[in-house]
């Protein structure tokens, strides 16, 4: 087997640039979803549950597309057939989500409408996203790896940056961030038009740079062969997944049940705290939802930062606990802070842990699954580690909500304590060859 040659910076680059669009992408769906839901009339305490249909499709689509990514060969690639036709079904939805208040329906008829929209928009980001991930782990060698999803995560914070920030900008250029009950306002509708049409340019330039292995060209660099890859079935791989696997996805299960509350509640408990309203028809909380997306633009920031940093850390292990521990300190600071500037400080340090979940647990995994064969299908299931303790966190988090005080800022430090023990179970990692 033939060592797999090492790549430019600019090569290693294109593998990943279509990342940027999908990830404005992503950046106005986890922004946003809270806002569009509480505008069209949600109550808080079933706001959660919108949430639970972004990491079901992901639990669903990424094993999928793994999988039969991995079968794939054409004359376009293995990979990028799926990220192609999973961005131009993003594009379209995009187009669609926020006028679901715009269409004269009722509001129940408008949260259907905007339900369905979101299960396709998230569907077709994750179709578009698990390809960047897989092309990895197909064509970087080892030395080069953590170099590789470092330029990802990069592309990925500079993309949320832009995301974030977009209805911020159109409302300080003049587009309206206000609208009659229950319709999303201008601001936000166009952030997603334009984010649409960055999301497919992206795309093109990543499709028309990167040329995939031919599958005689693959087999060379790569040591299972074809025959190998179709033989064995989901179960079958996980009964068979190094325990890295497993041990990486328990720190997983709790980070992302953060990550997934603080998407959930953090427009709600800015504008408790720094704004002191709990009502989406008013002004001040559509200015509360504007702000959310700088201050999720500020964590970005903090997390291209910290990712600079990273590599300084001679033990990975304790790199990737500090960086929870941090983050999980930053959640539970917002309660705590009614100034809309000084709330910059506890998500300058929850990027420090977005900046290891993005990076380390794909170091770890691909690392230790050299020799098994099936890339794309352990990296689909891997996705289970995401999107699982989303569901749990989403299911149950209008229960929490009612037993923390009914208060949407005081999730804020739930998450933080689901951090810090993401940060203890970091301990039980082992790195594997």
């Amino acid at each position: 087997m033939k060592q797999k040659p090492d790549l430019s910076f600019w090569k290693l680059w294109n593998l990943s640039f279509g990342f940027f669009g999908v990830q404005i992408a992503y950046a106005l769906q986890s922004a946003n979803i809270s806002r569009i839901f509480a505008t069209l009339g949600a109550d808080p305490h079933n706001l959660s549950y919108f949430w639970i249909l972004p990491p079901l499709m992901g639990i669903l689509v990424q094993p999928i597309v793994g999988t039969l990514s991995d079968k794939t060969w054409t004359r376009f690639g293995r990979r990028i057939p799926y990220l192609f036709v999973g961005a131009a079904v993003a594009v379209l939805v995009m187009c669609l989500l926020p006028n679901a208040g715009s269409l004269g329906l009722s509001i129940s008829f408008a949260m259907i409408f905007g339900l369905i929209a979101l299960m396709f928009l998230d569907t077709s980001i994750n179709m578009a996203m698990q390809p960047f991930k897989m092309l990895v782990g197909d064509m970087v060698n080892e030395k080069q790896k953590a170099k590789a999803y470092s330029i990802q995560s990069f592309l990925c914070n500079a993309g949320s940056v832009l995301g974030f920030v977009f209805p911020f900008i159109f409302t300080f250029i003049g587009i309206s961030n206000v609208a009659e009950k229950g319709v999303v306002p201008d601001s936000v509708i166009w952030s997603f038009y334009i984010g649409a049409a960055i999301l497919i340019l992206c795309v093109i330039y990543t499709t028309s740079k990167v040329k995939e292995w031919n599958p005689k060209d693959y087999a060379e660099y790569n040591p299972v062969s074809s025959e190998k890859e179709e033989s064995a079935n989901w179960i079958t791989l996980l009964k068979n997944a190094p325990s890295t696997f497993w041990k990486v996805g328990l720190v997983q299960f709790f980070c992302w049940a953060g990550m997934l509350y603080m998407w959930n509640y953090t427009t709600g408990a800015i504008a408790e705290v720094v704004w002191n309203t709990t009502d989406p028809a008013s002004e001040a909380f559509q200015e509360a939802g504007n702000w959310v997306g700088i201050l999720f633009a500020v964590q970005a920031v903090g997390s291209v930062i910290w990712a600079a940093l990273l590599p300084q850390f001679k033990n990975t292990k304790l790199a990737y606990s500090i960086s929870l521990i941090i983050g999980g300190i930053g959640f539970a600071l917002v309660p705590f802070i009614s100034d809309q500037y000084l709330q910059f400080i506890p998500f300058l340090m929850i990027g420090c842990a977005w900046a290891a979940m993005l990076a380390m647990p794909f170091t770890f995994v691909t690392n230790a699954l050299q020799g098994y064969g099936h890339m794309g299908a352990y990296l689909g299931l891997f996705n289970g580690t995401i999107c699982i303790p989303q569901i749990v966190a989403a299911l149950c988090g209008g229960v929490v909500l009612s037993i923390v005080g009914h208060h949407q800022s005081t999730m804020m430090i739930v998450a933080g304590v689901s951090f810090l023990i993401g940060a203890a179970c970091v301990g039980i990692i082992r790195g594997e060859k």
